[in-house]
């Protein structure tokens, strides 16, 4: 474990830029080195948040990066970019990807979702998609990291045990989730000075969101067969924030409490998997600004009918607390350190 990591932050004026930004100046072994963006240049990071009191370089262009003086990257750009920075890097430069550049494994779905080509198949093949609580053990042997959705993270850090467990039916699953509007990234700016914006809250991507195939390719992954999913995103008038809920029909001798406790003894000693009581209600209140999800299992209107709940903060544990996280378990860090 090295005493202490040199970074560079690629993005680090977006949303999710900032908030690593923000967990990395509290993280005792993290020394920011670069942070890049393609604007804003010589700016300090302090313009775009006023809580950031720690002395860190101006935002520089990603070119004037001297790989030889950092281990890791992070990389919070639009879809595409990653995989040319993973070209272009030592090789013992670890790359943390926060866009959806290495998860997907079929480019022609990447192609289909994203309308860019992908050109780094090899480097896909390398790389791990990783939720830390599924993925601890291969973590340290990646040098690509692939950080998930922030809906398909809501979303599998429940559903992924019970569906390897058999636990539930996998031919109609219904997920219902909605999110602050921060996880659309900054040009929704445009939106704010729209007064209805922030008094009504709208579906989008009906049937057609690019955390789709992301999300039927992990549960598929977990079923051994293929699981196509119904799933609806909403924007809701709040910043930050993910509520997914999930309806579900358990497998034949299978009740609602059996599945919470399932789930309660399967996230025991995940650190930031909270399982609220059963048949209990939850929102986002107790997870914003923090890397932990809570997860409630309620009954459903039938005996084989579970509902469940999944709260998240998609800028942390949707983004960049689980790419610090991802960071922290690759380098045998405490898998905490930095995020509490």
């Amino acid at each position: 474990m090295k005493e202490s990591l040199n970074i560079a932050i690629a993005g680090a004026t977006g949303y999710v830029g900032i908030e690593l930004v923000k967990i990395l100046c509290k993280h005792p072994k993290a020394n920011i080195v670069y942070l890049c963006a393609s604007k804003s240049i010589g700016r300090t990071i302090k313009s775009f948040d006023k809580k950031i009191k720690k002395k860190l370089p101006k935002i520089s262009d990603l070119k004037k990066i001297e790989w030889n003086k950092i281990d890791l990257i992070f990389t919070s750009l639009p879809n595409g970019e990653a995989q040319k920075i993973a070209k272009k890097i030592p090789q013992r430069v670890k790359l943390i990807d926060l866009s959806a550049d290495f998860r997907l494994k079929n480019l022609n779905v990447y192609k289909k979702f994203y309308k860019i080509n992908h050109n780094s198949k090899k480097l896909i093949k390398k790389s791990i998609y990783s939720i830390t609580e599924f993925s601890r053990k291969d973590l340290p042997n990646y040098d690509i990291i692939s950080c998930p959705g922030c809906y398909p993270t809501s979303i599998q850090l429940p559903l992924l045990p019970l569906i390897k467990a058999k636990l539930i039916k996998t031919d109609k699953i219904i997920i219902d989730s909605k999110s602050g509007y921060s996880g659309a990234g900054r040009k929704i700016e445009k939106k704010l000075n729209d007064d209805n914006f922030l008094k009504s809250f709208s579906a989008y991507a009906v049937g057609s969101h690019r955390h789709v195939p992301e999300i039927n390719q992990e549960l598929s992954k977990a079923s051994n067969r293929i699981i196509n999913v119904n799933f609806t995103p909403h924007i809701m008038p709040v910043y930050r924030g993910i509520l997914s809920t999930m309806y579900l029909d358990i497998a034949k001798n299978i009740s609602a409490k059996k599945i919470y406790m399932f789930l309660k003894n399967y996230h025991k000693n995940n650190f930031f998997i909270k399982i609220a009581k059963f048949n209990t209600p939850i929102g986002t209140s107790n997870v914003l600004n923090t890397n932990f999800c809570n997860i409630s299992v309620c009954m459903g209107n039938e005996s084989q009918k579970v509902i469940i709940i999944s709260a998240i903060d998609n800028l942390i544990k949707g983004a960049s607390g689980q790419a610090v996280q991802n960071m922290n378990v690759s380098y045998r860090m405490e898998e905490n350190l930095g995020l509490i």
